[in-house]
């Protein structure tokens, strides 16, 4: 059984779901899975209320930076088990090739950043992507990886990115 998993979470700027995921991921993946994020055209800051969102929970902040996929293609980078899109327009787009070919899905969740309205209304759509993102994450960490082979892993990685209450690819 291997000791640890590696999953990167891949948006557009890697300033909001992308950045969620990692922390989610590194707190519930207790050593068995760790997360990673990074973004195509990755913004170089990270939206306040995605760390607000975080800090609200218990989550650490700590390390998290917004961050180019090529960190992830490099010689020295960490090999990933799992590479999910978090947008839609991430997942639309030509990935690298990632070293050690790893597992991928797509899970699409609504961009917070995009939200408009009063603050209080924008903090509750950071609120959502953490939320979906945490349930969503729930049931990859709870996955019974090393019983299940390449097709069966991306057919459940899919079915997840389906969970009901946020939006889907379809």
């Amino acid at each position: 059984m291997k000791g640890q998993y590696n999953v990167l979470f891949v948006c557009t700027g890697n300033s909001a779901r992308s950045i969620l995921a990692e922390a989610i991921t590194n707190h519930f993946g207790r050593g068995r899975f760790r997360g990673y994020s990074a973004g195509s055209a990755a913004k170089g800051f990270i939206y306040s209320q995605t760390l607000q969102v975080l800090k609200a929970v218990d989550l650490s902040t700590e390390g998290l930076r917004s961050k180019s996929w090529a960190e992830f293609t490099a010689p020295d980078a960490p090999v990933m088990d799992f590479v999910i899109t978090v947008c839609d327009q991430a997942a639309g787009e030509a990935c690298p090739a990632w070293p050690g070919a790893p597992v991928t899905a797509h899970w699409s969740i609504p961009d917070p950043a995009k939200a408009e309205g009063d603050e209080a209304t924008v903090y509750k759509a950071f609120l959502l992507a953490r939320n979906l993102l945490q349930q969503r994450i729930s049931l990859l960490l709870n996955l019974n990886v090393t019983a299940l082979d390449r097709l069966a892993l991306s057919s459940q990685l899919a079915a997840i990115g389906k969970t009901p209450g946020g939006a889907t690819a379809d």
